[in-house]
């Protein structure tokens, strides 16, 4: 079963709790239900895309609204952007999710200027991207497994 998270719909205020994510004290509703949503899922495929070097800060203020909640659960990106296919912002999530107990799989969906393969408003990955995401699925898949005993 896949539960899609859009960032946009759920639209998470910057971070107005005001204890700690750690101590899993949340006061408001938003937070509640996003706990109660990321707690949930055993893996997480992060699709984003690089803006200014990095990533932008909807997802970091996503992440950064809970703590537990991501310990030991594993996470693969898809990234995008010009000719770095978002590398850089893939690079600079990276030490957030491992400070979160996030265990990252070993490959993940570079794609450069991703327009160029739009066909009617729809995008079409390459041969090489749908094999690296297909094995990222599967990897996300074992380790969820592997993982569980250790939440």
């Amino acid at each position: 079963e896949v539960d899609f998270a859009d960032l946009a719909a759920i639209a998470l205020p910057f971070m107005d709790e005001p204890n700690h994510p750690r101590l899993r004290r949340y006061t408001k509703r938003h937070t509640i239900e996003w706990s109660e949503r990321v707690d949930a899922a055993d893996a997480f495929l992060f699709a984003f895309p690089e803006y200014n070097y990095s990533y932008g800060p909807v997802i970091k203020n996503a992440l950064d609204y809970l703590h537990a909640e991501w310990n030991r659960k594993p996470v693969g990106f898809v990234n995008w952007g010009g000719n770095s296919g978002g590398t850089r912002a893939q690079t600079a999530l990276r030490p957030v999710v491992g400070a979160l107990g996030l265990v990252m799989t070993t490959g993940n969906v570079e794609i450069n200027v991703p327009q160029r393969q739009l066909s009617d408003g729809e995008f079409v990955p390459n041969e090489q991207q749908a094999s690296v995401l297909k094995r990222q699925l599967d990897e996300l898949l074992r380790l969820g497994e592997a993982l569980r005993p250790l939440r």
